[in-house]
């Protein structure tokens, strides 16, 4: 039994998915994957349950969801399977490649040798490092960020950050189920309950790279 699980949810993922499963099996690291899709009419789940019965049983599940439900519910569906299925270290990362899978092991580090509770995939922390945006949308992810920093207190660089490392601890103390924001500021409110109840959180320098495979789930209102 594996004690890391990666939680990555999926709508229309057929270009990705493949790829990036294969790429976390591909760490030998130990990890396991959970793919929370959202009714994906291009197929996603297919490809999905062929690699877990075919390829890699026992590693990688999926929870098939009705309809487009969003992001934030995509996360808290996955990590109440992941709390009811044992695992000590839970992860949130993207399908499409804009997370590196290799830091994956980085993030774990952090907190398992680290000594962190939480450990976050931080674009801001040592300047700016994303790769492949506009120069807009990446003042604005910025701006966005620091501007959260001030009116929260939160002393952490990347506020809307989506490659997480939580130890199950924290996430049974913050009952994911109640947090309020559903949509991109779930990442924003995660992060602020956990640093209210004082748990220890670290930020792990990482490279952001914008897609080049498939289409950005994502309004021009939420880029950030």
């Amino acid at each position: 039994m594996s004690d890391s699980l990666v939680i990555i949810p999926t709508y229309n993922e057929i270009e990705n998915a493949e790829n990036i499963i294969r790429a976390v099996m591909d760490l030998n690291a130990g990890f396991h994957v959970l793919i929370v899709d959202d009714g994906s009419p291009d197929g996603t789940a297919n490809v999905v349950k062929n690699l877990a019965a075919h390829h890699f049983p026992g590693k990688i599940f999926i929870e098939e969801r009705t309809g487009k439900l969003g992001l934030g519910t995509a996360y808290i569906h996955g990590f109440q399977w992941a709390l009811k299925n044992g695992y000590e270290y839970i992860f949130e990362m993207d399908a499409d490649f804009s997370h590196n899978p290799a830091d994956l092991i980085r993030l774990r580090h952090a907190c398992n040798e680290g000594g962190n509770d939480m450990a976050i995939g931080s674009r801001y922390v040592i300047g700016v490092n994303v790769v492949n945006w506009p120069m807009g949308r990446v003042i604005m992810s910025y701006y966005a960020s620091k501007y959260v920093q001030i009116i929260t207190g939160m002393p952490f660089n990347d506020a809307t950050a989506g490659f997480i490392c939580y130890h199950r601890r924290v996430l049974e103390t913050i009952k994911p189920a109640h947090i309020k924001f559903k949509g991109y500021a779930f990442q924003i409110e995660m992060k602020f309950t956990a640093w209210k109840y004082k748990y220890k959180i670290t930020e792990v320098p990482i490279i952001f790279t914008d897609r080049t495979q498939g289409t950005s789930k994502m309004s021009s209102g939420i880029h950030v």
